[in-house]
């Protein structure tokens, strides 16, 4: 009898909690099942079922921060009648029928799954990108990738994404479209501004090194 009514005042307590969350205007606990889904009606044909991107063309999304996974997707939506803040006409497709949930839930979906390695190619390289990414370039004031990204590349959730294992030529599409001001939803023009300091060979040599990351 005590026992049934722990376990009732337990279920009421979950109720309240959650009630309370609803009332604060918080937002629900990701659906993992409505997220996977989603990605495999609108995602898994560029990116994979589970987010580990068949082709070098677009991105590996497996493993990735939720956080972030869910900014990319708000960003490739116009807010308001307003200009998106990251252009691709492939991606403002896709999401233009996602809601607010959705787009939570498929990223927490994708944030969930095991990210597949991938491998440099070119030993030098290799070599220079290693230098680069862990200790930048002090005569033109780049900085280390490892400062924000991380030492593995793993990234730091809401703030910087995961790196590691990401093709070399997204990687390198990326910070050519961040040198060039194509890509601009980066966060007080963080990328840009380090993109700018970057010589396309040292572009290269870092996305080359970060592939092979792990």
């Amino acid at each position: 009898m005590q026992r049934a009514r722990w376990i009732s005042a337990l279920s009421l307590c979950s109720v309240l909690v959650a009630a309370a969350a609803v009332a604060a205007g918080l937002p629900a606990k990701p659906d993992l099942a409505k997220g996977q889904t989603i990605a495999s009606q609108a995602c898994a044909v560029c990116h994979g079922a589970d987010g580990n991107s068949p082709s070098p063309a677009n991105p590996k999304l497996a493993g990735q921060g939720a956080e972030y996974l869910e900014k990319q997707l708000h960003n490739f939506k116009p807010a308001q009648g307003k200009k998106t803040e990251r252009e691709n006409a492939i991606m403002a497709g896709m999401v233009a029928n996602l809601s607010a949930d959705d787009v939570r839930n498929v990223a927490a979906y994708l944030a969930s799954q095991k990210p597949k390695g991938g491998f440099s190619r070119s030993r030098e390289l290799v070599v220079l990108g290693q230098k680069l990414y862990r200790g930048g370039n002090a005569a033109t004031g780049l900085p280390a990738c490892a400062g924000c990204h991380g030492p593995n590349g793993a990234g730091v959730p809401a703030q910087y994404p995961r790196l590691a294992g990401q093709y070399a030529e997204y990687t390198m599409a990326q910070l050519n479209a961040f040198h060039d001001g194509q890509r601009t939803n980066d966060t007080n023009r963080m990328m840009r501004s380090i993109a700018a300091k970057m010589s396309d060979a040292e572009m290269r040599a870092v996305s080359d090194y970060i592939a092979g990351l792990r």
